[in-house]
């Protein structure tokens, strides 16, 4: 049984969504602030964690930072805030998911499957390691090295350098890299991709990663 973690200071909507997801077979456990959730995350694991971002004690912002120095476990936000920008924070501090509210539990639903399948689901790839310049992705263990040195990715951001470093000097448009990144139907806006390709950037310290105006990325060899 999956175990999901659910962050949310509505009352309401935390008992609405933790019985939805408990009647569609998973582990619930339910949090109504950010520093008790940190809490829970640090004495179990998770499968997935999804959480608010306007919360009492700690905010969205600060708890997915702080989970993300420590796990990659995915994390769905969950929140009534709709401006771009506060959906790239998210992004940028290591959110692999976003879902703003009123939303649909159908929806909601697919998002969380995906990402739990994603997560879960191991590389078929029959070249285990790859190697690009300075950089090798593990693609059994999910562990990224550049310059030597360990990088932490969030999921998303490891399945685009996979996909990027497995077809070097291919050029994916945004939305390829969208389809790849994320296997469930529903329009994200491609500045999406932007940001995961910036936070690779700075993440490897590299210029492999090329921009193609008016086309989008590839891997340069």
């Amino acid at each position: 049984m999956k175990k999901i973690l659910v962050v949310e200071d509505d009352p309401n909507i935390l008992e609405v969504t933790r019985a939805f997801l408990i009647a569609e077979g998973y582990e619930v456990f339910a949090s109504e602030n950010g520093m008790e959730a940190f809490g829970v995350f640090e004495s179990q694991t998770f499968d997935l964690i999804i959480m608010d971002i306007m919360m009492p004690k700690m905010d969205g912002y600060t708890l997915c930072e702080l989970i993300r120095i420590k796990s990659s476990t995915p994390i769905l936000m969950l929140t009534a805030l709709g401006e771009e920008d506060s959906e790239l924070k998210g992004f940028e501090l290591g959110a692999d998911d976003y879902i703003q509210k009123p939303f649909s539990y159908k929806v909601l639903l697919k998002r969380v499957e995906a990402l739990i399948r994603r997560s879960s689901t191991e590389s078929p790839d029959n070249i285990p390691i790859l190697e690009l310049a300075e950089i090798t992705l593990n693609t059994e263990s999910f562990q990224v090295t550049s310059h030597g040195q360990s990088v932490e990715l969030t999921r998303k951001e490891f399945d685009i350098l996979r996909l990027l470093m497995k077809n070097p000097g291919r050029v994916f448009t945004r939305e390829m890299l969208l389809e790849q990144a994320w296997d469930y139907e529903y329009i994200v806006d491609t500045k999406i991709i932007n940001t995961h390709i910036k936070n690779l950037r700075k993440k490897l310290a590299t210029d492999k990663i090329q921009t193609v105006r008016g086309a989008g990325y590839k891997m340069d060899y």
